[in-house]
């Protein structure tokens, strides 16, 4: 039996996500906004969570209805069979996101979704089930877009970018599904090298392994939300969970380089969680010593934006970057992904592609750069391609930034000066930045969705699933015992 579902991601990554759920079979695919929506049956749903490597998340809707009041909601809310979903002994939590100038508080409208539930099982049952916002056994999301909401069952739990390879983190880290959408952007599915000059923890070239060897992103993971629902087929999901038959030999190489020692190590330890130590090599090296690699290769990098990590001279690290583009990769292209005007134009190339992109909050580009031996002139004269058909469409398709947008900072400007001129009201989703401050203006702390996961000291084992004599599996299943991996 097939039924509607939502696919949340990044915005710029609607278009890679919508080609993911193509090859994963799914129907009726249609990209909104940060969001694919489209229809499949139970199997489409466990493999949507275990598989897409650019979702944030899946939502299964319950429920489509219009409201002009909160009272109107609640009793929308209310009007469902919660006994389909919940009983007196199962915990909930509700999440809200509101565009709408009806509905100015989340917060609220989340209060109203827990009311109706909680009202309807007193009335029917004298008792009611609890809240729990931590691990609750039925997460719900309510959306809503002016009058139109939306009510969900969330199958993912925890955002589906905590892979759970992540052991630790450096300052700013990328964004899992951001890396792995900028990766899958380019093209590159393992043809040549990958190279990461500025890796930090690991993130992009880890990503990028597990893209070329077509290893699921959810194989890491220790559950989610779905296994709890009253439905769950544990013999379905088993089965999608130890089934490697699409899995692939990756011929080439992945490095990832950093001029911070720390950063080294913390990737090393990434990279070794992943059980991918045979395919990555991490090393201390800073990117102004980079010579021409010997194979064919591709760079994919995303240098700092002088936002949180703030170098000395940031336009004098981007200059360096374009020489050695320009002198020490030449025939090859590389990719960056940055935040101001100012550090694409240190770089000194030109780029044959643009792709706007958000880093949660930043409105930032990714930029192609084809490196050729000789002058850009000459080589357009010699009429040699630069630009691909491909990468033609995919601009036309992109429309351009705001000219008020963020990314036209100058570096001459204080933060004062910049957040006058540019800062403007916008809503975000909660995947997209910290939650907005209290009323009294002291900051929120981040959501768990926004802090990098950490584990014991002594890791995790992992179990069964092995290539070339190492695990790649971070839990072991034991059937008959309900258990899933072992302590």
């Amino acid at each position: 039996m097939e039924f509607e579902m939502i696919a949340k991601t990044f915005q710029g990554l609607e278009n890679v996500l919508a080609e993911e759920l193509t090859q994963l079979g799914a129907n009726n695919i249609k990209i909104g906004r940060r969001m694919v929506s489209y229809t499949g049956d139970q199997e489409m749903l466990y493999r949507s969570n275990f598989c897409l490597r650019t979702a944030i998340r899946v939502l299964k809707p319950i429920k489509h209805f219009r409201a002009t009041s909160a009272d109107e909601v609640y009793e929308a809310v209310k009007a469902i069979d919660w006994t389909q979903y919940l009983s007196n002994d199962t915990t909930f939590a509700v999440d809200s996101v509101v565009y709408s100038t009806e509905f100015r508080h989340s917060k609220f409208v989340a209060y109203k979704v827990k009311d109706a539930i909680v009202d309807q099982f007193r009335e029917n049952t004298g008792n009611r089930p609890n809240i729990r916002v931590s691990n609750p056994d039925i997460q719900l999301n309510m959306h809503i877009a002016e009058y139109d909401c939306t009510l969900s069952l969330d199958s993912s739990g925890e955002s589906l970018h905590r892979r759970g390879y992540r052991q630790e983190a450096v300052e700013a880290p990328l964004n899992e599904v951001l890396a792995a959408g900028i990766i899958l952007m380019t093209g590159w599915r393992g043809e040549a090298d990958f190279i990461d000059p500025m890796c930090g923890s690991g993130t992009l070239p880890i990503e990028a392994t597990l893209i070329s060897r077509n290893i699921a992103p959810g194989v890491f993971r220790k559950s989610f939300a779905f296994e709890r629902w009253a439905d769950f087929d544990a013999e379905l999901f088993d089965k999608i969970y130890n089934d490697d038959s699409q899995e692939r030999e990756f011929l080439h190489h992945a490095y990832g380089y950093d001029n911070n020692r720390a950063a080294v190590a913390i990737a090393g330890q990434n990279v070794k969680a992943a059980g991918l130590t045979n395919d990555i090599t991490i090393e201390f090296q800073d990117f102004k010593d980079f010579t021409q690699p010997a194979e064919k290769s591709i760079i994919v990098t995303n240098p700092p934006y002088g936002e949180r990590i703030k170098p000395e001279d940031l336009l004098g690290l981007y200059k360096m970057i374009g020489g050695q583009f320009k002198h020490q990769f030449v025939d090859n292209e590389a990719w960056v992904l940055s935040y101001r005007e100012e550090c694409f134009d240190a770089i000194g190339l030109k780029s044959s592609l643009k792709v706007p992109l958000y880093n949660g909050s930043l409105e930032c580009e990714l930029r192609k750069y084809q490196m050729f031996s000789g002058r850009y002139n000459e080589v357009r004269s010699e009429g040699r391609q630069i630009k691909s058909e491909a990468d033609r469409r995919q601009m036309a398709q992109k429309r351009r930034f705001k000219e008020r947008r963020a990314f036209k900072q100058g570096l001459d400007e204080s933060d004062e000066e910049f957040k006058a001129r540019t800062e403007r009201p916008r809503r975000f989703d909660r995947e997209d930045r910290p939650r907005r401050a209290d009323r009294d203006g002291r900051p929120r702390r981040f959501d768990g969705d926004e802090r990098p996961r950490r584990f014991d000291r002594d890791g995790r084992k992992s179990g069964g699933f092995k290539k070339g004599g190492r695990d790649l599996k971070p839990r072991d299943y034991k059937k008959g015992n309900g258990r899933r991996y072992e302590d």
